[in-house]
């Protein structure tokens, strides 16, 4: 402890974390780097493999119902219109040029002044492998002294030969790479994480999704992080895991990486405990806000408390569909065929067009901007369009309804039949499983996701809400702490974090709509958003990566060698502990 007291912060960060790396998996994105490194590397969550099957699949998912049924269309005409009431802004359907209202025009950049420059069209990506035997022949003409016209024509017999059929297939494209490939190529698509979960389903097997998982992570580590397999020994892990994964799924991660991936030794922690120790807060109402999911849990002294979780199916790339509706419904969009599930490259043009301009303010929000047209394997095209109702998509987060969340089928029931509970040692709590009920119905006695609560797992798991806003879940994870002192410092102390958190206006609009929804019979006045102290989108990371440095004891760290051999099972004394249960040493630092 006399060391603690002595060493700089950064001294300490350098010493102990050059050897840790911290791994942070999200549906969209994983965040991964070393301990000492400022910010992680951000890289596209997918993989794309070659494939000779015919007929194939540009993208392997479970995204098998995209389509919005009429009554999910009633229901989200009506969101918009609730909406359109809160932010002065003409119904969904009234003629705008029939309102006194008059018109804003946005700025070009959307307001951002991170974007005040015009952004580029996305390229396909080269899914050839580089020839290196042209390569060499052109540097053996130069070393040789090869006249122009020979070399000229050497370049030339070259350029047929990549052009011709000759050429080989990249057997496998990671990150956004992979994103940006043609459909007119031969590649299959796959994201190993969808939903929080792992992205297993009949076309989707178990094994291929942690081999997927596997080949990414060995990727980074290896091409961006430069840390070969065969020294990976003297390297630690902390797995920084999101709340929604279960026993399981947590389990088959830390086999890949303790036994593909061989680091030495590795521990998982949560991402809302790791967030809240990246912002430097004992106590705090944690919202993350990623591309698929977003998720609410309360930190009280250091220790998650794991009844105040909620989860809620949505997430950014949600808001992204629902600027492509609004955008189509209002007739604003050109002509061009814009599928963000058959071409990933749209889905990304879509990001970014919701990132530049979309925002929460009151009164009519339009902007001109540039719309990219992606056609199979043609140059982008550029569109100047008038963007309109840009203020509506980032308020589905509280009115889930407009979103229109996909739904996905279960997996493989035998996914569940997991004996060997790794949370034995700290979940004390019994759930009843919710009565049969006819297909598409939910008792109110259990919400959750759909496609996952009807399984045994969650009758060890926390309760989870589903198609309620993000204020109502905050509101609910809060006041379920049961003590009002304890509710109060909550109120003031709610953390966002991820991606959607930059959403300009969304603090405000947390803060009110959450104070609106604070039942009148709680003593309860004031809600207050902390302004966060790090990039919210690296904030889990860097409090993962605080989190392993401060670990001194690391008696919850599991080595390679007991978990090859003995893995998790009753009495080992080397069984998982997941982060609800911490030594006060780290907070003790972080607080002094």
């Amino acid at each position: 402890m006399d060391y603690l007291k002595t060493v700089v912060p950064s001294q300490l960060l350098s010493e102990r974390g050059s050897n840790l790396v911290v791994i942070n998996p999200g549906s969209a994105n994983i965040r991964i780097g070393l301990a000492s490194q400022d910010t992680p590397l951000n890289i596209a969550h997918c993989i794309a493999r070659h494939t000779t099957q015919v007929p194939r699949r540009n993208v392997q998912d479970q995204l098998l119902n995209s389509q919005v049924s009429t009554t999910q269309y009633m229901e989200r005409e009506k969101a918009y219109d609730t909406i359109a009431s809160f932010l002065k802004i003409p119904f969904l359907d009234e003629e705008v040029a029939n309102n006194s209202y008059p018109r804003k025009m946005g700025r070009v950049d959307g307001y951002n002044p991170q974007n005040s420059r015009k952004e580029p069209a996305f390229d396909w990506t080269d899914v050839y492998e580089k020839d290196p035997s042209s390569s060499s022949s052109l540097e053996s003409s130069e070393n040789k002294g090869t006249n122009s016209e020979a070399l000229g024509q050497l370049e030339d017999e070259n350029t047929k030969e990549l052009g011709s059929s000759n050429r080989k297939y990249k057997k496998v494209i990671f990150g956004e790479e992979a994103q940006k490939i043609s459909p007119m190529a031969p590649y299959t698509l796959r994201r190993p994480i969808r939903r929080g979960h792992l992205n297993i389903s009949q076309h989707y097997p178990m094994q291929q999704v942690l081999e997927d998982v596997h080949a990414i992570w060995d990727f980074i580590l290896t091409e961006k992080l430069h840390i070969p397999l065969r020294e990976r020994n003297m390297y630690a892990a902390m797995l920084v895991v999101p709340e929604t994964f279960d026993s399981r799924e947590i389990k088959e991660l830390l086999s890949i990486v303790l036994r593909d991936l061989r680091f030495s030794s590795a521990v998982v922690h949560q991402e809302g405990l790791a967030a809240a120790f990246g912002n430097g807060l004992s106590t705090a109402c944690v919202v993350k806000m990623g591309a698929q999911v977003t998720s609410v849990i309360c930190i009280e002294d250091g220790v998650a408390l794991p009844t105040t979780e909620k989860t809620l199916p949505f997430g950014g790339e949600d808001i992204s569909r629902c600027f492509l509706w609004t955008q189509r419904h209002h007739q604003t969009w050109p002509q061009i065929r814009t599928d963000m599930f058959a071409k990933p490259i749209d889905l990304l043009m879509l990001n970014r067009l919701k990132e530049s301009y979309c925002e929460i303010k009151e009164g009519e929000l339009d902007a001109v901007g540039i719309v990219h047209s992606y056609e199979d394997g043609l140059p982008a095209g550029s569109h100047k369009t008038r963007l309109t109702a840009l203020n509506v998509p980032p308020m589905g987060l509280f009115f889930p309804m407009l979103l229109v969340p996909d739904s996905y089928p279960p997996p493989p029931s035998v996914w569940f039949r997991d004996y060997e509970d790794m949370l034995e040692d700290t979940w004390h709590m019994e759930f009843p499983r919710r009565p049969e009920m006819p297909d598409g119905m939910y008792p109110s006695m259990n919400v959750g996701y759909p496609m996952w609560d009807t399984y045994p797992v969650f009758a060890a798991k926390p309760k989870k809400e589903e198609k309620v806003g993000l204020a109502e879940a905050i509101t609910s994870s809060i006041l379920s702490t049961g003590r009002i002192d304890l509710q109060r410092k909550l109120f003031c102390s709610i953390q966002l974090v991820g991606g959607v958190a930059l959403t300009r206006g969304l603090v405000p609009a947390v803060e009110e709509r959450v104070l609106h929804t604070i039942p009148s019979n709680e003593a309860i006045d004031t809600v207050e958003v902390l302004q966060p102290r790090a990039n919210p989108m690296f904030v889990s990371w860097k409090g993962g990566a605080i989190l392993g440095i401060l670990d001194f004891g690391r008696d919850a760290w599991i080595h390679r060698d007991d978990w090859i051999r003995n893995g998790i099972h009753i009495g080992s004394g080397r069984k998982y502990k997941d982060s609800y249960f911490l030594q006060a040493q780290a907070m003790c630092y972080i607080n002094s």
